[in-house]
């Protein structure tokens, strides 16, 4: 039962990332420096509530976070579906705690969602784009967000699982 929620779950999430990157890519002008000032070139969704800034944009990425190795495309697509592959596998085999299977989940989906990117337009459409306090955070998409939410839940679930494991020895 749980494996078919996961397996909803993430053909949800990358049905949301690739609505909103076709949606981006067709409808909003990509962002450049000829549009300093909110929204950015793009949909302005709220400006000034309590300090933070939220636009719809369009941005392009070529690497891997925050454009890191973007003249290596083509190895970076071998490793990211190496990895998923990996994730793959040990979700169906090794893993055993659900909560573990939820962040795999969102991990492996916001990482296909990411590599499909690379087949489908050549690079990563981004487009949530937040301003901080100031701080003009880095543009993402709903994949990364999916990546970053599992990867934390990961860390954070490790330090009770630690605490199990310990009690149990």
């Amino acid at each position: 039962m749980m494996r078919y929620a996961l397996l909803l779950l993430a053909v949800a999430l990358l049905s949301l990332d690739a609505a909103s990157k076709y949606w981006v890519d067709q409808t909003v002008p990509m962002m450049n420096a000829a549009f300093p000032e909110y929204p950015y070139g793009g949909i302005g969704v709220f400006k000034n509530f309590f300090g933070i800034e939220f636009s719809i944009t369009h941005l392009t990425n070529t690497g891997a976070a925050w454009g890191t190795l973007g003249d290596y495309q083509y190895p970076l697509q071998i490793v990211r579906i190496v990895l998923i592959a990996a994730l793959i596998i040990y979700l169906a085999k090794y893993n055993k705690s659900n909560i573990n299977r939820f962040a795999l989940c969102l991990i492996i989906a916001g990482a296909l969602g990411n590599v499909i990117d690379y087949f489908v337009y050549g690079h990563v459409v981004d487009m949530l784009h937040f301003v901080l306090w100031g701080y003009d955070f880095p543009v993402f998409n709903v994949a990364d967000s999916a990546v970053t939410v599992g990867i934390a839940t990961l860390v954070v679930t490790s330090f009770f699982q630690d605490d199990k494991i310990q009690a149990s020895i």
